[in-house]
């Protein structure tokens, strides 16, 4: 795709891609029960059995030149995975069956909407998934006190950012698989070179950030965290789009 196709793939995203989120949203709310429960579950147990298992050998860890708690740093990295399971799940096998086999798609293209409106809102919606379950495991991880008020109520809106990469890249998944089936631990003790592999994953930068909100404090590398996902995150999105486009149009 050269850079013309994806300038003009752009400009073809219209506001009508927010019906799109809408009508997920309406969805996930309908199925409410179902959605709700994993996130507030899943941190509940993860803490049960790193506080009480590997916690009960390993209290503390260093972290940036201070110890803290063993529970205390895991907790974020759960937020983090969250926000990456949440939307990459949501552009990957939920896109692939609206695709594939409820021809959702299909139906949304006979109104005005364009291929790519519907494709940006499904990304939309991507990210907004990976923010609601970073949300409610919030609840769940607040009610332990591992995480700072009021600096940790900026992860939600630092996750919509870490959510639109993952569900761009997902949906890069998606416009190539042929089928559906075709689907932690510490850096700092990795050696050099696997540092530095690691610091260029994004859920590295998106942990990063989480983590350090969670202990109640500014990312000393905010800017770039930031900077680096956004550079990454468009692109994929739009690429994403560019072969959801060429998948579906023949």
């Amino acid at each position: 795709m050269s850079v013309a196709d994806a300038v003009a793939l752009v400009r073809n995203v219209s506001p009508r891609s927010l019906r799109v989120w809408e009508r997920n949203r309406d969805v996930y709310f309908v199925t409410w029960k179902t959605n709700l429960f994993p996130p507030l579950a899943e941190p509940i147990l993860y803490l049960m059995a790193f506080g009480a298992g590997v916690g009960a050998l390993v209290k503390q860890v260093q972290y940036r030149g201070e110890m803290v708690g063993y529970t205390a740093f895991i907790a974020p990295g759960l937020l983090a995975t969250q926000v990456m399971f949440q939307a990459f799940f949501e552009t990957t096998y939920n896109t692939f069956v609206r695709m594939h086999y409820q021809r959702t798609f299909d139906a949304i293209i006979t109104t005005p909407l364009s291929l790519e409106d519907v494709m940006a809102g499904e990304l939309l919606w991507g990210a907004t998934k990976g923010a609601i379950g970073t949300a409610l495991m919030m609840l769940a991880i607040s009610a332990f006190g591992l995480l700072h008020y009021p600096h940790a109520l900026l992860i939600v809106p630092f996750s919509l950012l870490g959510g639109l990469f993952f569900a761009g890249l997902g949906l890069c998944f998606t416009g190539l698989v042929p089928q559906i089936d075709s689907f932690n631990f510490p850096t700092f003790l990795f050696t050099r070179w696997a540092q530095n592999l690691a610091n260029a994953l994004p859920l590295t930068h998106v942990a990063n950030v989480i983590r350090e909100l969670g202990f109640g404090r500014v990312p000393r590398d905010l800017v770039w965290d930031l900077l680096y996902l956004l550079v990454l995150a468009l692109p994929l999105n739009v690429f994403g789009i560019h072969l959801m486009k060429r998948r579906l149009v023949k």
